[in-house]
C-alpha cells in the first residue's frame, strides 16, 4: 500500500507537467506543417510566374491564399474571429486584433487561422533590399490557450519565399550580410519570447528556428 501511495503521488506531480509537454510538441508540429505548406505555396507563386521572388511575381495575399489552400472562411484585412492573444507571461498583446494587418486572413480546413500581408515593407541593410510582410499563425483557430509561443506566432514573409523573424533578411540568411548580428542572434532579439507585446516580438518563432523545432521555453 505504501508503494502504490507513491506511485500515485509521483504520478500526480509528473502528470500535469507530462502532458503539457506533449501538448506543447503537438503545437509545434501543427505549425511546422502549416510552415511548410505555406513556403510550398510561396515557392509554386514563384516558378508559376517565372519570377526571381514573390515582389516580381506580383504577390497579393488574397489570390495567393484562395489559389494555395482550402478556405473554410476568408477575411479580408482583419481576422476572422475576436480574440484577445497573451504572451506566456499571461499579459494582454497590444496588436491582437491586429491592426497592423495589410494583407488577408483564412480559416484553413483543419480549423487553423493564418493571416499573410503583402509585400509592402522593405528592410534594406549593406546595399541589400527585400520586401517582405508579417504573418501569424494559429494553429487551432479560436480555441484555446491563444497564447503566442503555444498556439500562435508572429513571423515575416520575405519576398525570397522564406518565413523567417524581422531582420532574417535574404541577404542575411544566403549571405551573412546581418544587421550587426549573426542570424542565430537576430532571430531572439528584442524581447524575449516570453514577453511579447506584439507582431515585431518574434523570438519565440526563432527560438523553435535556432533550435531545430523543439521548443525549449
Amino acid at each position: 500500500m505504501v508503494t502504490l501511495s507513491v506511485i500515485g503521488t509521483v504520478a500526480a506531480i509528473t502528470m500535469p507537467t507530462l502532458i503539457q509537454n506533449h501538448q506543447k510538441k503537438i503545437y509545434v508540429t501543427q505549425l511546422r506543417k502549416i510552415y511548410s505548406e505555406i513556403e510550398q505555396a510561396f515557392k509554386q507563386e514563384i516558378n508559376d510566374h517565372n519570377a526571381i521572388n514573390l515582389k516580381e511575381a506580383g504577390f497579393k495575399s488574397k489570390e495567393f491564399l484562395n489559389k494555395h489552400f482550402k478556405v473554410i472562411q476568408f477575411c479580408e484585412r482583419a481576422s476572422c474571429y475576436d480574440a484577445d492573444y497573451k504572451n506566456i507571461n499571461g499579459k494582454t498583446i497590444t496588436t491582437g486584433k491586429f491592426g497592423w494587418l495589410n494583407g488577408n486572413c483564412i480559416i484553413m480546413a483543419s480549423g487553423a487561422e493564418i493571416c499573410i500581408d503583402g509585400l509592402g515593407r522593405i528592410n534594406t541593410y549593406n546595399g541589400y533590399s527585400s520586401y517582405y510582410g508579417i504573418t501569424f499563425i494559429d494553429v487551432n483557430g479560436s480555441k484555446k490557450p491563444n497564447v503566442i509561443g503555444r498556439d500562435a506566432y508572429y513571423m515575416i514573409n520575405w519576398d525570397d519565399g522564406v518565413l523567417d523573424t524581422l531582420n532574417a533578411s535574404p541577404a542575411c540568411r544566403t549571405k551573412g550580410i546581418c544587421d550587426g548580428e549573426s542570424l542565430k542572434a537576430i532571430r531572439e532579439s528584442g524581447k524575449t519570447c516570453q514577453e511579447t507585446n506584439g507582431w515585431g516580438d518574434q523570438a519565440c518563432f526563432g527560438r523553435l528556428l535556432n533550435n531545430n523545432w523543439e521548443i525549449d521555453y
